[in-house]
Parts: structure tokens; C-alpha cells; sequence
């Protein structure tokens, strides 16, 4: 057993007082000061100033003096600001002096006197605790440059000589103290020791007691005593200090937070550092109790030796007891930093992989209409039965809030603060008084049975039952990395106890495969059946040990250790947090504030949230397939498109009366993708400006004003434009054809009056094209131009049969007319074969508008013209448009042009179109009321009838169809005269996966209407 010092020196004033005169020609009072292994008094002179006389242990060999001599000159030269001992020389300039005692050599020492009372007398404020470690910092950072060989020593302070503690257990004979300091120890040898070649080290203080440090006015104002100086770990200074300034404190990991993050100020601690504070902090407690047993044993008529034992012990205990992750992460975030280290890699990665991992329930949690339960007041009926632990009131709770509500999941959000903890578990052990009430995971709330897959490749690292009341029940715990040094794991709980059993530790399991199912009460605590599934960032070998709730105090921390897992379920912010007003709100404002006649989708609005690829988010965070919204061509907010928009705007966006290179970027690009003949461009807005500007060089280049349109067409919405689309016209509100407008026969084939091939169809309405062309030439109304979608929309998905538009253009060629192909919805390669619909019927149209998916969602639109007709409207009459042809909008429409070829879009559009048809023709053999199915890439029509062979107009039933899709979290549209065909135009990146979803909800859809 280590005896560790001589007996501290015991001059008697009077001695002092005489060898302070002798050796140091000072005068002077002396009063005796607190030291435990020294003699130390304090000098005040009659000129008033002050020092302090320190006579060395005998057992301090001349080296250490001369050692702490240099430390102390060092720190006076290299940083003079730092407010520690300056020292006084002898008499004949020594740095201190040799006097003899009864029987020994003494070495006595003048430093200068700190003013201030130790830190021990005072109250320990958070600014002071700061103080200290900026105080500590500083000065490890003055000693970085310093070395002496005094310091290389061995003695039972220095902090890796903790393994000696051992040989002192014996002198503690408390059985539950002994296994306190076996504890601290094992988790030395288990955790620090390995970690030691990891450590930077350097000269440190050693022994930033509560005694050591001295305050003034409120404040930090010195640092005395460097007899425990040594070589060390450097982190073992913040340590020390950290276990004294944590003795009798309520919140002990609090208040080393508040010193570690002073240090870290001054001199930054690295992540090796972090990780050991807390097992260093109670190494040194180890050793300081393990001490004061051993002295006890022969002094224990000296106070000042266990002044710190019980508040010691107590604080032991208290550490023993907490999580070292969790104490780490509080230093760490103290210091501005993750709590775990790379916290923030796997949070992005998570938010950037969200929509490409695999659902964790069928059907996906977002596509699921949810409810947010609330737990954190005891006047909602389910808390308060779950605080209970009143099973029955908790059920009956629960399915009232079901029916209320109309929801399929119940979600338990990350960081409520909850009222339903009362097991003595949950009881804080980082805060004396405290209680653990902030929820650290998702739950999802779902029948008892349900199936839980994992969202991304995994291995079991441990399945477990946890039977006891408001614990979890059945428990597994995963690990996952999905890119090398990129780990996490994910706790799923209150789990059915046989599927757990399933599992095996060390087990692989590949996304999407099957996890567990949820337990019932019986099983899962005493809860309502859900998932309680948490994301934790640093490793646990006990997963008993791992909390799923949290102190308020430290939701910052948890942040980092247990972020939300919103990302892993798939699940986007607004599903807990909503947006703005409610939907009620919304349709009252838009009554008073907008015209009555914007109308809106679905007998149910939806207030749409956000779009990402295929889906579309509403306010409560509910995913919806959109299979309708052909503006976001490429998906909502691909990031090709929004990055060009934002670099863009980022560096100019002005008009076309400047130069700019973007408009010629763009329109060089779009030449490349249309027939050579089309070489001249006029960039606008909307596809509206684009039809209504067509129309207007036709008129001016043939002097007419005539114009011929398909039945059922529609154009655009300007004054000019809804006279010539008789689906505007001729509906409520039209005011007829005008005589300017004449209308051609829409070449229905599934409505085709005469039987026969596409092709005699295709040539029976040409023939009725050209009789009433001739017609009007004869009558002396030549048209001016032919205007026709290629593949007529609103009039009900039509696809024109092989041949008409041959046809129809030559006739009206013929008559001096020009040909515009609205391309506006079908344009850029929706058709898949080729970029543009009207490409398909081997036709060059005089004039092209482009439109709607141009821009991925961007006001961007594009006349496409043969330059003899671009000359002749450049007529004198200047056209400008404000924002036509800026270079956000060029920008956003190069993006799209580029991304439509680098994603080979084009071949995704026919492969997927083709797989739709496909399964929708096999729904037609199993629903009469599916008339027709026709379609051509990602445009497809489904025409619903009441009897096949009279082909009745259904638009009642295509309604219902459509809304109970949407319910079902599919949105589709319909249209037609008698808005009977239900119309599909998902976007181009659609997989196969989305082509399978639209197809089983389009059955279940038709089903529940038909049945």
C-alpha cells in the first residue's frame, strides 16, 4: 500500500517569520493557510503588500522544486496575463531556499499573493465554473511549449496511475462504497486505457481543486499551488477540475459542461478527449476516496484530508449511475459541437435518402392518413388513462380519437414532452428532483399484429423482452450502414413477442425485409399497440440500457445522440407541424379574396404542403402519387431545375431587351430537339401567351383572320384563345362559336360512328376536314391557320388515328392556311417515342407552342416558327415581352432539356406508359365500366361508361373514381365533354414501383365505387 507523503511541515510562526527575514529580507505578519501536503502562510507587510510563503514537504525532492520553479518562470514569460504565483527571489537571488527543520531539509519558497477566498467558501456559479475552465485552458495552452524532466514522474495523483487504486481497496470497507471504486476502475481498464496512445499529453496543473482555485467579485480570479504538476493527459486537467467543481452540486454533469466548455474556448479538446471526461472524472474520484481511506487508517485527526470524502462518494454514486454517451454529449454541446460526433452526416443522409428508402408498414406511413395524438396533458383521456396504466380507458380513448378523426395511424411525435411516465424508472439520475418526460422516439400507433420492416439494409444486434409495466416489451435493436464509417442504429419497441423471438443477433436483414410485428397490451408494457422506433448514433452493448425518454433540459443533446427518426419513417416535417392556415381557413379566404370561378380539384380539397419527385405533400404531411399535374414534368422540385433557378437568380434576371447568354443557350438547345425547319423562337410565359402569339403571326402572315379547330378543343385562357376552344364556348358560361371559328369533327376512334380500321377512320373525318375547308375557301373565309393539340386533352385523352393530321395539314396548306401544333401538354417527350407528339404522324407544323412541363413547373413557355413567318409578323409593331426569355426562366428550361437526355426520360416514359396500359387493360376485362383504355407513353385516357355497348357517358361514376383515389392517396383527373375519361399524366421519372401503386389503388378505387 502507497504511503503518499512525509507529514507536512510544522514551522511555527515565529520560525517562519525568522527564516522569511533571514532568507528573504522581508518583514512582515504571517497567518497560517490551508494545504494538505505543505506548510503555506500568508506575509502582509506594513507597506501593505502581500505574499505567500509556502514551505515545502520534505518528501519534495529538489528536482520537483526546480521543476515547478520552471513552470512557474515559463508561465511568466511566455503569458504574463495568466493570474497564477510570480515568484519573489532570495535575499541572494535564488529562486528559493534551503532551511532545516528538527530533522530534515526544507525548501521554502515567496510567490506573490492572489487576492480572493477559495472557491471551496464560495457558491459555485455557472460563470465562475466557466471561468475556471477558461483559466485552465489558458494555461495548459502557455505549457503546450513547455517541457522539464522534472515532470516526468510517477505518483498516485497522476491520473494514469489509476490502476493502482486497487491496492488500496482493502482500507474501504463498505461493501457498496468497494464496488463504486471497482466499478470506476473496471471502466478505466475497459474504456481509458486503450484510448491513452490516442491522448495528446503535456504539462498540466493537476489539481484544480475547489481549494486551489480563488474568486473575486464574483468571478475566477487566480490559480495557486502547482506541487501536483506533472506530465499527463492533458484532458485529465479538465477532468480534475471537473470533479471538484461537480462535488455537492445538484446537476453535477451541468456544472462540468460549464467548466469544459471554458476550457474548450481557450484550448479546443478533440473528439478522443471528449469520450474519456466522465470515466477520467471518476478515475480521479477513485483515487481521491480510495486515499482517504488509506489515511484515515493513520489521520484521522486532520480534516482538511477528507473534507471532500462524503460529497465524494455521493458524487461516485451519481456517476455510476449516468450514461457516459449521454454525459459526453452534454460536455460536447456545451462546447458548440455535435453531441456525437457525425451526428449531422447521418441526419443529412437520412434527409437527402428519405424517399429511397423502403417502407417501414404497408401501405407507407406517408401515404397513410394520420393523426397526431397528444400525451403531454393529462386532460386528453388516452394520456391520462396511459398514466394510469387503465388499459380498458386507454383502448376506448384511443378508438374514440379514431372515429373522431378518421385517421389510420396515430403518431406519437419525438420531443413531447409527456405526462404518461410514472414508473420509477423514469426518474432523471443526471438531475436530483427530476423526471424523464421528453419522448426520444417516433411512435406510430397501429392495430397489434401489424408487420414493421426495416427501411435500409440492417444487422440484429439484439432482441430482447423487456416485460416490466411501461417498459418496452418486445425489443430489437439494429444496426445499419449504408456507406462505410457511416453507422447509426434504430430501437424498435412495444413489439409482439414471438416475432421477436425470430430474430437472431448477428442476423442480416436486406431493406424492406420484415422486422417484427407489434405486440398487444399484454405484451408491449401495458400500451396502446405501436412502434416506439428511435434513432441512436452512438454504439450501446446493452440495449436495456439505451432511453427512450429524455430530460427537457437536454433536448439539444438528444438532437444528436437520438435524432428524429421522421426521415428513416419517411415522413416529412409537416406531419407533425402545420403550415399556415387550415384548409376551412384557406377555402374562406379564397372566397373573399379570389374570383369564384378559379376553381378547385376534388369534391374534398387538398392543401398541398410540398413536392418532391412523384409525390406530392399535404398538411398534414400525407404523401399522394401525383399521376395528374403534368407541369412538374421531370417531378416536383427536381433538383437539376431548382439548382439552375437558384444559381441563376442568384446572378441576374432582367428582360430581353439586354443581352444575355441564357436565352441563346436555351434556344440553341431546343433547335437541336425540334425539325430544322422550326429555327426561329419567341420565349414567353404560359402557354396561353404562346397560343395566343401563334395565332397572331399566323393572322398577320396570311392576312386572315379564320380559324380552323378540333370539337372540344382547348387552347388557353386570353379573350382570343377562349374563341377558338369550344370546350370554353360551348360549355356554361361560353357565349357560343364566334363566326371566325369553324370546328372539324374530333376523330374519336373508340366513338367513331363508322366502323372499320383506325386508318378509314383517319380518312373519313380527313374527307369531312376537307369538304368543310373547301367550304370556307368558297365562301370566301380561307383559314388562316389550322390549331390543333396533337393529342386533344380536355376532350378527353384523344388519340388522333394515323394519317388525319397528314391529312388536315395538306388541305389547309392547300387553302393558304398555317398549321400550329399546341404542344403545350404533350410536348418533351411525354409521348416517349419521340420528343414531340406530333412527330409520331410524320407531320412539320408551321408553328409550334410549348408549354406547361417546359419549365418543370417554372412560368416559362416557347413559340417554335418557320422564320418566312417570324419575318412576316416583324411587321413594325414592336413585341416585347416583360418576362418572356428571361435568363431564370432559359435557365430552368435548359435543366429540364438537359435532364430529360442525361435520365434517358424519353425510354422510361414509353417503358413505364407501356406497363400502365398494360394493367389497365387487364382492370378493363374485370370492370365493364372501363369503356376504353388509350394512351401513348405517360398520357393515357380511361374512359368510364355505364354500358359497354352503348357506350354511355359515365361522368358521375369517373368522379367517384377519381375522389376515392385520392382518398386512397392517388391523385388522377378527369375530363372530356362529359368529364367522363379519367386522364393520367405522371411524371416523367415515374418507376415501376409508382406504375404498381397507381395500378393496385386505380382497382381498389374502381372496386369500392362499383360494388
Amino acid at each position: 500500500m502507497t504511503i503518499v507523503n512525509n507529514p507536512r511541515p510544522t514551522f511555527s510562526r515565529g520560525e517562519a517569520l525568522q527564516h522569511l527575514r533571514a532568507r528573504f529580507g522581508i518583514e512582515g505578519d504571517l497567518t497560517s493557510l490551508p494545504s494538505e501536503r505543505d506548510q503555506n502562510f500568508l506575509v502582509e507587510t506594513k507597506d501593505g503588500r502581500r505574499f505567500t510563503l509556502k514551505i515545502m514537504n520534505a518528501a519534495e525532492p529538489l528536482s520537483a522544486i526546480a521543476f515547478q520553479t520552471s513552470l512557474l518562470r515559463h508561465l511568466e514569460s511566455f503569458d504574463p496575463s495568466l493570474p497564477v504565483p510570480r515568484i519573489l527571489p532570495t535575499a541572494d537571488g535564488q529562486d528559493f531556499a534551503l532551511v532545516n527543520g528538527v530533522s530534515e531539509q526544507y525548501a521554502m519558497r515567496l510567490v506573490s499573493y492572489l487576492p480572493g477566498h477559495p472557491l471551496a467558501e464560495e457558491a459555485k456559479l455557472p460563470e465562475m465554473l466557466h471561468g475556471l475552465g477558461r483559466l485552465l485552458g489558458q494555461l495548459d495552452r502557455a505549457l503546450a511549449s513547455f517541457g522539464h524532466a522534472g515532470a516526468h514522474r510517477s505518483f498516485d495523483w497522476e491520473i494514469r496511475t489509476t490502476p493502482s487504486a486497487r491496492e488500496r481497496l482493502s482500507a474501504i470497507t463498505d461493501p457498496e462504497q468497494r464496488l463504486l471504486v471497482e466499478k470506476a476502475l473496471d471502466i478505466y481498464n475497459a474504456r481509458v486505457a486503450p484510448a491513452l496512445k490516442h491522448l495528446r499529453c503535456g504539462v498540466i496543473h493537476n489539481d484544480a481543486n475547489d481549494w486551489n482555485i480563488l474568486v473575486a467579485d464574483g468571478r475566477v480570479n487566480g490559480l495557486i499551488d502547482f506541487g501536483d504538476a506533472v506530465h499527463s493527459p492533458i484532458v485529465a486537467e479538465v477532468a480534475v477540475a471537473c470533479a471538484y467543481a461537480m462535488l455537492d452540486e445538484l446537476d453535477p454533469v451541468q456544472a462540468a459542461a460549464r467548466v469544459v466548455a471554458g476550457y474548450h474556448a481557450e484550448y479546443p479538446l478533440q473528439d478522443a478527449e471528449f469520450s474519456v471526461i466522465l470515466d477520467l472524472i471518476m478515475a480521479r474520484l477513485a483515487i481521491s476516496v480510495t486515499m482517504s481511506a488509506v489515511r484515515r487508517m493513520g489521520a484521522a485527526d486532520d480534516p482538511y484530508l477528507f473534507v471532500s470524502e462524503k460529497p465524494a462518494w455521493d458524487l461516485l454514486r451519481k456517476l455510476s449511475a449516468i450514461d457516459h454517451r449521454i454525459a459526453t454529449g452534454i460536455l460536447r454541446q456545451a462546447c458548440g459541437l455535435e453531441a456525437a460526433p457525425g451526428a449531422h452526416r447521418i441526419r443529412e443522409w437520412l434527409s437527402t435518402n428519405r424517399q429511397n428508402l423502403a417502407p417501414l408498414m404497408t401501405p407507407h406511413p406517408a401515404r397513410q392518413a394520420k393523426h397526431v395524438l397528444n400525451l403531454g396533458s393529462l386532460d386528453e383521456p388516452l394520456a391520462a388513462a396511459s398514466a394510469a396504466q387503465d388499459i380498458s380507458g386507454a383502448d376506448s380513448a384511443y378508438s374514440e380519437l379514431v372515429q373522431r378523426h378518421g385517421f389510420d395511424l396515430g403518431l406519437g411525435p419525438w420531443g413531447e414532452r409527456r405526462v404518461i411516465y410514472t414508473a420509477p424508472f423514469f426518474e432523471s439520475v443526471l438531475a436530483a428532483g427530476k423526471r424523464r418526460n421528453v419522448h426520444l422516439g417516433l411512435d406510430i400507433f397501429a392495430p397489434a399484429g401489424t408487420e414493421m420492416f426495416t427501411p435500409l439494409a440492417a444487422t440484429v444486434v439484439a432482441a430482447t423482452i423487456n416485460p416490466e409495466p411501461q417498459d418496452y416489451g418486445g425489443l430489437i435493436l439494429l444496426e445499419h450502414e449504408p456507406e462505410p464509417c457511416l453507422r447509426f442504429w434504430t430501437l424498435w419497441g412495444h413489439l409482439d413477442h414471438a416475432s421477436v423471438r425470430e430474430r437472431r443477433v448477428g442476423e442480416r436483414l436486406n431493406a424492406g425485409s420484415f422486422v417484427a410485428r407489434l405486440g398487444d397490451y399484454a405484451e408491449n408494457g401495458g400500451w396502446v399497440p405501436h412502434v416506439h422506433l428511435q434513432l441512436i448514433t452512438v454504439p450501446y452493448e446493452d440495449v436495456g440500457i439505451i432511453p427512450g425518454v429524455g430530460e427537457e433540459a437536454f433536448t439539444e443533446v438528444w438532437e444528436d445522440l437520438y435524432p428524429r427518426p421522421y426521415d428513416l419513417a419517411g415522413l416529412t416535417p409537416e406531419t407533425f407541424v402545420r403550415p399556415g392556415r387550415t384548409k376551412q381557413e384557406l377555402v374562406e379566404k379564397r372566397r373573399e379574396r379570389l374570383g369564384r370561378n378559379i376553381s378547385m380539384s376534388y369534391s374534398t380539397p387538398l392543401k398541398m404542403v410540398r413536392g418532391e419527385g412523384v409525390w406530392l405533400y399535404d398538411d398534414s404531411g400525407r404523401a399522394y402519387l401525383d399521376c395528374y399535374n403534368n407541369v412538374a414534368h421531370l417531378g416536383h422540385c427536381h433538383p437539376n431545375v431548382v439548382k439552375a433557378i437558384a444559381r441563376q437568380a442568384a446572378l441576374l434576371n432582367t428582360n430581353t431587351r439586354y443581352l444575355h447568354d441564357t436565352i441563346i443557350d436555351y434556344t440553341d438547345r431546343l433547335a437541336k430537339a425540334l425539325p430544322k425547319e422550326l429555327d426561329t423562337f419567341f420565349v414567353v410565359c404560359t402557354g396561353s401567351e404562346a397560343n395566343d402569339l401563334a395565332l397572331r403571326m399566323a393572322r398577320t402572315y396570311t392576312g386572315r383572320n379564320d380559324v380552323l379547330v378540333l370539337d372540344w378543343a382547348y387552347h388557353g385562357h386570353t379573350q382570343a384563345l377562349i374563341d377558338v376552344s369550344p370546350y370554353k364556348y360551348k360549355r356554361k358560361g361560353g357565349r357560343g362559336r364566334p363566326s371566325f371559328t369553324h370546328e372539324l369533327p374530333i376523330p374519336d376512334v373508340y366513338r367513331a360512328l363508322l366502323a372499320g380500321t383506325p386508318e378509314d377512320i383517319a380518312q373519313s373525318y380527313a374527307d369531312e376536314a376537307a369538304r368543310i375547308i373547301s367550304g370556307l375557301v368558297s365562301a370566301g373565309h380561307s383559314p388562316a391557320a389550322f390549331i390543333a393539340e396533337t393529342i386533344p386533352s380536355v376532350a378527353g385523352q384523344i388519340f388522333l388515328p394515323p394519317g388525319y393530321l397528314k391529312e388536315v395539314y395538306s388541305h389547309v396548306r392547300r387553302a393558304g392556311g398555317v398549321v400550329i401544333a399546341d404542344e403545350v401538354q404533350v410536348g418533351f417527350g411525354r409521348v416517349g417515342g419521340s420528343m414531340w407528339a406530333f412527330e409520331e404522324h410524320g407531320v412539320i407544323p408551321d408553328i409550334v407552342t410549348l408549354g406547361k412541363p417546359i419549365g418543370n413547373g417554372h412560368p416559362l413557355a416557347v413559340v417554335a416558327v418557320r422564320r418566312e413567318i417570324a419575318e412576316a409578323f416583324a411587321n413594325g409593331m414592336e413585341y416585347f415581352n416583360t418576362f418572356g426569355g428571361n435568363p431564370v426562366s432559359c435557365a430552368a428550361g435548359l435543366a429540364v432539356l438537359e435532364t430529360l437526355e442525361k435520365e434517358d426520360l424519353l425510354a422510361n416514359a414509353s417503358n413505364q406508359g407501356a406497363y400502365i396500359l398494360e394493367g389497365v387493360r387487364r382492370l378493363q376485362e374485370r370492370y365493364p365500366a372501363i369503356g376504353d383504355v388509350r394512351g401513348r407513353g405517360l398520357f393515357l385516357g380511361i374512359e368510364i361508361v355505364r354500358n359497354r355497348s352503348t357506350k354511355e357517358h359515365a361522368g358521375d361514376i369517373a368522379s367517384k373514381v377519381s375522389n376515392r383515389a385520392k382518398e386512397l392517396g392517388v391523385l388522377m383527373g378527369t375530363d372530356g365533354p362529359y368529364d367522363n375519361v379519367i386522364k393520367l399524366r405522371p411524371p416523367m421519372i415515374f418507376k415501376r414501383e409508382h406504375a404498381d401503386l397507381l395500378l393496385r389503388v386505380l382497382n381498389q378505387a374502381m372496386s369500392d365505387t362499383l360494388s
